[in-house]
């Protein structure tokens, strides 16, 4: 349902999913995470930035305890953290989540994966927001 737009399907069943897998897998479980994960990405995608937020935070701080600072996951999680930032406005608290994202992909999965790809525009994005063009025309580039 998410793919196709319908976010008013699709949001009920991701938190179906996530009650599911706490009480199958356990809350701090691979599979849980990822679920918690998903469900904060539709809530942004949906607009509710008040329920995508706290889900995210909660959801980085699971991930960095449970799988590490350096899984891939975990990076991930952090990026998209600072997307929910962004779209908020919060731009002084997104750049610096996009910058550790960046610095992490291009250390854990290096430089031309296509996570570390995304993750270099999301960063010039975010600096062509702020009117910072001298940082975001060379991450572009090498986009």
């Amino acid at each position: 349902y998410e793919t196709a737009g319908d976010l008013g399907r699709a949001i009920p069943l991701y938190e179906a999913s996530l009650v599911d897998c706490e009480r199958v897998l356990g809350s701090d479980h691979p599979n849980t995470l990822t679920s918690r994960n998903n469900l904060a990405y539709a809530y942004r995608a949906a607009g509710d930035l008040g329920r995508a937020i706290p889900l995210f935070e909660a959801s980085l701080a699971d991930c960095e305890r449970v799988l590490g600072l350096d899984h891939p996951d975990t990076l991930t999680s952090r990026n998209n953290l600072a997307g929910a930032y962004e779209t908020a406005g919060h731009l002084g608290r997104a750049i610096p989540l996009f910058q550790a994202s960046l610095a992490d992909f291009v250390r854990v999965l290096g430089p031309d994966h296509p996570n570390t790809l995304a993750s270099r525009n999301n960063l010039a994005a975010v600096y062509q927001a702020v009117g910072d063009l001298e940082n975001a025309i060379p991450l572009y580039e090498a986009t």
